[in-house]
């Protein structure tokens, strides 16, 4: 026999086999059942998938659907700055307050003191998610030196400016009565003066300061708060984070026990303008831009200045993390050759929400 009969005759004897078994099999009743049982397995696998599948779908259909679901995502840093300054606000003008209008019988200068430590701890606390900056030079200082998005900037100070003057009009409309009482009838409104209520919401210097004194005060109290935020946020330093609030308490405790008196340490552009701009909403005069001699725009303008300086102090002689100061010319070049490459402070925007 040749090649191909050999190779004919191996198939005839394969396929007589396999005939021959599967002629068993039914016989014995397994070879149908098995294959049966088997499709059978498979189909309700492929069911299983299918309805999976189709399930998420339908959720992924019906997050979609959620109009607030996706409007919390793309502002949940919006959010978290104004609602985490509201309570910073709500704290601080509540604790004043209270102290004045009741001529210092329910608290006094160091219950101030204790009232905004407790405002920011807890402000920072709400408003982790986005970094707790509570304070547009914190978060003008973190874009400087921390890679924070300079395009979210003016979003978080719009958040934190909102939120404060919302807390302004909540602490107004609390205390309205009691402020009437103090002043002497309902719509007298005072800015300076024994009987004046103005100070609750915003900041005003004493009397005897110049403009240099003012602005040197607001300048030196925000410098200490942003070295110290720093040396709080410095991986390589002693602070674990959980306690980075609690420290800030004691920050702000600190500077307004030390600090604070000249000025009423406003040491945030949010903090201050915010309640102020309420304040001359609701009646009282013009004065609350011209006292002090225009006083107004220091606290504005210093807390930039300030925690910039402060920032910068402590990446110069501290930090050995990433910062322009850590880079050639100590970052100077940037100014000159803005490269992306050199020092971007765009990084993990994915992982943030869009505002």
């Amino acid at each position: 026999m040749g090649p191909h009969s050999e190779a004919s005759f191996v198939d005839k004897t394969s396929a007589g086999s396999s005939t021959s078994l599967n002629k068993k099999e039914m016989a014995n009743g397994t070879g149908t059942g098995t294959h049966k049982e088997d499709v059978e397995s498979s189909n309700s696998a492929l069911a299983l998938a299918s309805a999976s599948a189709s399930a998420q779908v339908a959720d992924h259909g019906t997050e979609d659907r959620l109009l607030w679901t996706r409007i919390r995502g793309d502002c949940r840093d919006a959010f978290s700055e104004f609602l985490g300054t509201m309570i910073l606000v709500l704290f601080g003008d509540g604790v004043v307050a209270q102290v004045v209008l009741s001529n210092e019988t329910k608290g006094n200068y160091q219950s101030i003191s204790w009232g905004w430590g407790i405002g920011v701890m807890l402000g920072v606390y709400v408003a982790g998610k986005s970094g707790g900056h509570i304070n547009p030079a914190v978060t003008l200082t973190n874009c400087i030196f921390r890679k924070h998005p300079w395009r979210k900037f003016p979003i978080y100070a719009v958040a934190q400016t909102l939120g404060a003057m919302a807390a302004a009009f909540v602490v107004y409309g609390n205390y309205r009565p009691a402020i009437d009482h103090f002043e002497g009838g309902s719509g007298i409104r005072t800015v300076t003066g024994p009987t004046a209520t103005a100070g609750i919401f915003c900041t005003y210097p004493a009397e005897f300061m110049d403009r240099t004194s003012m602005f040197w005060s607001e300048f030196i109290s925000s410098t200490i708060l942003q070295f110290v935020i720093f040396a709080l946020l410095d991986k390589d330093n002693i602070c674990p984070p959980q306690f980075v609030p609690l420290g800030l308490f004691f920050l702000i405790f600190g500077i307004g026990a030390c600090w604070g008196w000249q000025t009423g340490y406003a040491i945030n552009l949010a903090r201050d303008f915010g309640p102020r701009l309420v304040s001359y909403i609701l009646g009282y005069p013009a004065e609350v831009w011209t006292a002090g001699n225009y006083y107004f725009w220091i606290p504005m303008v210093a807390p930039f200045f300030g925690c910039a300086f402060g920032g910068f102090l402590y990446d110069v002689f501290i930090y050995t993390g990433e910062s322009p100061i850590n880079t050639p010319w100590m970052g100077f070049r940037r100014l000159f050759q803005p490269r992306r490459s050199v020092w971007s402070n765009t990084y993990e925007q994915s992982l943030d929400s869009k505002v």
